[in-house]
């Protein structure tokens, strides 16, 4: 009953025309950059939080502007997925096995109609598990002391590599780099400075918005300039004519299943640090397609095989918020960025955050509710417009993505030495891609490496020294104990989880009537 009081209070700060008008903008933003294959939700916010911050926007409005991006990509990868055989994410990946087909078939708009249906009945009860299951671990915050902090966030370095990594190694390297820079700037403690070489432009550390912005936004630019004259050719032929643009109810009533069935595996799946929205939209195709069994015509063109993954998906998305906002442990990539973002206007996610800061964390979650409504009226009606986004060439969207990145951080830092290294960023970014090396582990281990730093050190204080203390609660030993099983599970998983595989099969799927 206090969760549903709490919601009512953030109801009525969501329900003011400024926080309004950001939820609109932001959820049709979000659908047009989910609908262009390669940017996906982290790109989106990444670009954006530059622009969040020239605005001048407080926490919760900035939050919710972002967070409505967020569903908006999420919603809007499907586009791309069922029109052009090519995934706007790797969320999207499993919906271009039935997805494809049916637009193939003349059903383009109601597999448009029924994955945004899906997309909305997902990210609506995901929302309610977040307003159940997130307060729930407020319970747990009196119990956390140094050594329980420092142990969170072992554990959420060790599944930043998610079941959907094919090399825990490169992952564990990029969290190692991600650490490496957390420890530029001035020391703390002792006043002496680290890792600077003598310039003082380091004695601050590296902004973590720096860092984000280059490696997810400028890193596209790149990959962009090298494969130019690719990046509007597909294998695939487009399909332009929508034909019938609402379900009828029959595929309605014989989806309504697969989506309730979808939407539980997929916010269990977000809420697991670490394993995401990729996770929840395989295991939802992939068990519904055993659910169903001989009786459905999955990869030819079943409604099912286009709502399952869209239900997961967006389920998992929402379900990835839960340990952001309770632990401060990010579920997935792009709400490792949001967790950047929070921690820029100093608010720290985490147990103690629906205590210190309610009117961000339920204004956020009732604008979440206001978000999907909005999302589920555009998607139906203007899916032409969103579809007409897939025209845009390349070349005149990259030279804008720049823009807002090198505009974005001048105007919140002023420093052309900050610009120069976004593109260092960048180029690292670059580079990372080019390896498969992720790059949510780095901006994780900027973003966390100085609290780790402290909580160890603090842990080290109390005990003089005694490394025991880092495992002498059982909560300790309950979160390196997860954070082992998490970095090991992947390793073994992931034989299963192929998903190189399945796009490749989603292709050759894809492509017979």
């Amino acid at each position: 009953m206090d969760s549903l009081n709490h919601l009512a209070d953030g109801f009525a700060i969501a329900l003011t025309w400024q926080n309004l008008l950001l939820a609109l903008v932001g959820c049709f933003l979000g659908t047009m950059i989910g609908a262009l294959p390669g940017l996906g939700p982290s790109n989106g916010v990444a670009i954006l939080i530059p622009v969040v911050f020239s605005m001048g926007l407080g926490a919760t409005p900035a939050l919710i502007l972002l967070t409505s991006v967020y569903y908006g990509a999420m919603y809007g990868g499907r586009i791309s997925s069922i029109l052009l055989n090519i995934p706007g994410d790797e969320p999207a990946l499993m919906t271009t096995l039935d997805g494809y087909p049916m637009a193939r078939q003349g059903k383009a708009g109601e597999a448009l109609a029924i994955s945004g249906i899906a997309s909305f009945v997902g990210a609506f009860f995901a929302t309610w598990g977040l307003v159940f299951l997130a307060p729930q671990l407020v319970g747990v915050a009196l119990l956390f002391g140094p050594a329980e902090y420092f142990a969170m966030f072992t554990l959420a370095f060790a599944t930043l590599g998610g079941v959907t990594s094919s090399n825990q190694a490169k992952a564990a390297f990029a969290a190692a780099i991600g650490l490496s820079l957390a420890f530029v700037g001035v020391d703390g403690q002792t006043g002496v400075p680290r890792f600077t070489g003598g310039n003082v432009h380091f004695y601050d550390g590296i902004d973590f918005l720096i860092a984000i912005v280059g490696m997810f936004a400028l890193s596209e630019v790149l990959v962009f300039i090298e494969e130019r004259g690719k990046a509007n050719s597909h294998s695939t032929q487009p399909v332009t004519e929508l034909g019938r643009v609402t379900p009828p109810w029959s595929m309605i009533r014989q989806t309504s299943g697969s989506m309730g069935r979808s939407t539980v595996l997929g916010f269990i799946a977000g809420v697991l640090p670490g394993a995401g929205a990729s996770l929840g939209s395989f295991l939802a195709y992939t068990l519904e397609k055993k659910w169903v069994g001989k009786k459905g015509n999955f990869g030819k063109g079943d409604p099912r095989g286009v709502a399952a993954p869209e239900a997961g998906n967006n389920a998992a998305a929402g379900g990835a918020l839960v340990p952001m906002l309770a632990l401060g442990v990010p579920g997935s990539g792009t709400t490792a960025v949001l967790l950047a973002m929070l921690l820029s206007l100093d608010i720290t996610p985490g147990p103690l955050l629906f205590t210190n800061n309610p009117d961000v964390v339920w204004g956020l979650i009732a604008a979440l509710f206001i978000g999907n409504v909005m999302l589920l009226l555009l998607n139906i009606p203007m899916v032409g417009l969103f579809t007409r986004v897939l025209r845009v060439p390349a070349y005149y969207l990259m030279p804008a993505v720049a823009m807002i990145s090198f505009i974005g951080i001048y105007a919140l830092t002023n420093s052309t030495f900050d610009l120069m290294l976004m593109i260092g960023f960048g180029v690292l970014g670059w580079v990372f891609r080019k390896l498969s090396i992720p790059m949510v582990p780095v901006i994780l281990g900027v973003l966390l490496g100085e609290l780790m730093e402290k909580n160890l050190r603090r842990a080290l204080t109390i005990s003089d020294g005694d490394l025991s203390i880092l495992y002498g609660s059982p909560l300790a030993v309950g979160f390196l104990t997860v954070a082992v099983v998490g970095f090991v599970a992947p390793i073994f998983v992931s034989r299963y989880v192929n998903f190189k595989k399945l796009r490749e099969e989603s292709h050759n799927d894809g492509t017979s009537d």
